[in-house]
């Protein structure tokens, strides 16, 4: 018989895979690696302010995203610095204001398990977040979904059929958010980027069309969050780690297939 942990990890993980492997292709199309690790570092001050105000730390990371997110859009309209550059300043000034508030905590923080994830201690009130969260999320993604592909593919084209490109690059921007704050129990705020990115990019080798990396992505990132829970409960390992190494090898086996399949397609 199944443990009800293992159950409850399961179900928050294949909620937050098909939710980052739909936002994930946008992140490789639009090419947002490094804002998605900017979030994902920027978050740790959302949890600091959960724990010092006795919210939810979901909420907490939500506000403090949604402020990084708007203070960048609004920083890069006034074009002072370079995006990179202004990731890199507000990201790791985040990073350090929320270790240090941590650190003035008069109890412990298991910080670990909000670094690296911990999805086998997953309680029901944050599967409910997921649920809550990754619907909206896939609401949000299914009314705008053609504006957001039209602005990723040609923004000019985007421009001409009336589509706000800024409005529109804000909207995907606060939905990665949401993603993050759901999703950092289970494989923390250091890795969730590569939750994000790693199975949209196996995705993209063999999908044909936006929709259906979409599907691909999502699919291939609830195999690895499998995968990963049942390694990580097997062989006492980190479970956000095993997801990331799951999904990295699911990217090598894949790449791999399509190396060798072109290869003998031209023989």
């Amino acid at each position: 018989m199944i443990e009800p942990f293992i159950i409850r990890a399961i179900i928050s993980g294949i909620g937050v895979a098909i939710i980052a492997g739909a936002i994930g292709c946008f992140v490789v199309w639009r090419k947002m690696a490094y804002f998605g690790d900017s979030l994902a570092h920027s978050a740790l001050l959302g949890v600091a302010l959960g724990l010092v105000f006795g919210i939810s730390t979901n909420i907490g990371t939500i506000i403090i995203c949604s402020i990084f997110t708007i203070t960048l859009i609004w920083l890069q309209q006034k074009k002072i610095l370079a995006t990179d550059t202004l990731l890199g300043i507000l990201a790791h000034s985040a990073l350090s204001v929320g270790m240090v508030t941590l650190s003035l905590l008069e109890r412990s923080v298991d910080l670990h398990s909000y670094l690296f994830g911990d999805i086998l201690a997953v309680s029901p009130i944050e599967i409910y977040f997921v649920l809550i969260g990754g619907f909206f999320v896939l609401i949000f993604l299914y009314l705008n979904w053609t504006s957001f592909v039209l602005m990723t593919i040609d923004e000019k084209l985007a421009r001409a059929e009336g589509i706000n490109i800024l409005l529109n690059q804000l909207l995907i921007m606060l939905l990665m958010t949401i993603v993050v704050a759901v999703s950092f129990k289970i494989v923390g705020l250091l890795l969730i980027t590569s939750l994000l990115i790693i199975p949209a990019a196996s995705a993209r080798q063999l999908a044909h069309s936006p929709e259906m990396m979409a599907v691909i992505s999502s699919i291939l990132a609830m195999l690895a969050v499998i995968l990963g829970i049942y390694s990580s409960y097997y062989m006492d390992t980190p479970s956000g780690p095993s997801i990331v190494v799951a999904s990295a090898i699911i990217f090598i086996m894949v790449s791999l297939s399509i190396f060798f399949v072109k290869k003998k397609s031209k023989v």
